[in-house]
């Protein structure tokens, strides 16, 4: 018998499921292949006592419609900056990669399918070129790899905003309010358009064009005519606050090395103040609710046959490669151009174009 580890690593996002369950139906119809769930990513191995599970479509059946991943993630530690803490009560990393190659082995684990984003698919480039008979599927609701037209959870991420927006219209109108939507994205700006343009917004602010303060004013100012109005501002976690460049804090937990962003919503609230808004301004923060919850019918159908392909790269024995999406085909690409450069909007895209024909203020 033949065994497939499979594994999600970083940030939760809907579809997770999806793809655990394509995989094990998959290879469901092979006789002589096992699927093994490795949980919290690598960590499931590196544990002692090791915390791994057999995946069979008993234990996926109905997974498809649930939100996060019945096999755990964490953005934390890793096999190559594991976290240890030392005699002094100060925290350190080592790299125990070659051990987690060693215990695959002993385990008798043939090959990897390893879903995650852009760090996840980092460490597989890494052990593939240890050894390892690893394939990647790209996960994020930042969309901000570049490898893969759409990664799947970034449309019911999408449509999680664009419901916040619409609702927020619907009291931000019988108040007069400003309303400023702080949104994910880290350094992407996709989320942030996109469902700027599916709620019609007034106003987006992306990390990837730089914002000046007097022409959000400017555009506020425009939609309070004759006292009366409302305007609605989306921004972008990772956007870069003309007066603080980026917001958030350097995270102090053991073992994880991801910028934490957060607050830019509030800021770019002071600065609306400062420059003279006198209009009542309230600031949502979505935060995790963008995560989590149901996946959307597009995000199941793409993680389905990201899953589907992901263990047909296994049989074919194509390892130290990603699957990606290139409309209208399901494909693979080598990590090194899956990982190559980010996924950023450009101020030139043609969805940027649209939304300036919609109105809809960029600060630039």
């Amino acid at each position: 018998m033949k065994r497939v580890m499979v594994l999600t690593g970083g940030g939760d996002c809907p579809g997770l499921n999806a793809v655990i369950r394509a995989i094990v139906k998959r290879a469901s119809q092979e006789k002589d292949w096992e699927v093994i769930g490795c949980i919290d990513s690598f960590n499931g191995v590196l544990k002692e006592p090791n915390e791994i599970v057999v995946l069979d479509e008993k234990r996926v059946s109905g997974i498809i419609v649930k939100g996060g991943t019945i096999i755990g993630t964490t953005n934390r530690g890793g096999p190559f900056a594991w976290p240890i803490k030392n005699s002094d009560g100060s925290w350190s990393t080592v790299d125990r990669s070659d051990e987690l190659v060693r215990k695959l082995q002993i385990l008798g684990i043939d090959a990897v399918i390893n879903i995650g984003g852009d760090g996840s698919q980092r460490i597989s480039k890494i052990l593939f070129e240890k050894g390892m008979n690893i394939i990647g599927v790209p996960k994020t609701i930042d969309n901000d790899l570049s490898a893969t037209d759409f990664t799947f959870g970034f449309q019911t991420a999408v449509q999680t905003v664009t419901e916040a927006i619409d609702k927020l219209v619907t009291t931000a109108s019988s108040h007069n309010r400003v309303f400023i939507i702080e949104v994910m994205g880290r350094d992407a700006g996709w989320i942030a358009l996109y469902s700027s343009v599916a709620g019609g917004a007034d106003v987006c602010i992306i990390p990837e064009v730089p914002y000046d303060i007097e022409k959000i004013k400017d555009k506020i100012e425009s939609r309070y005519k004759n006292s009366k109005g409302f305007c609605i501002i989306v921004i972008a976690e990772g956007a870069i606050s003309s007066t603080q460049g980026r917001i958030g804090e350097i995270p102090t937990e053991p073992g994880n090395q991801n910028f934490k962003f957060g607050g830019v919503g509030y800021i770019l609230m002071k600065e609306l103040q400062d420059a003279g808004v006198e209009n009542d301004i309230r600031v949502t923060v979505l935060g995790h609710v963008q995560r989590g919850g149901s996946p959307i019918a597009y995000d199941r159908v793409l993680a389905s046959e990201f899953g589907v392909k992901a263990f047909e790269l296994v049989l074919e024995g194509k390892f130290g490669e990603m699957v990606a999406y290139r409309h209208p085909e399901i494909i693979s690409v080598p990590f090194d151009k899956a990982i190559g450069k980010p996924h950023l909007v450009s101020p030139k895209s043609r969805l940027v174009k649209t939304a300036k024909g919609l109105g809809i203020e960029f600060g630039d």
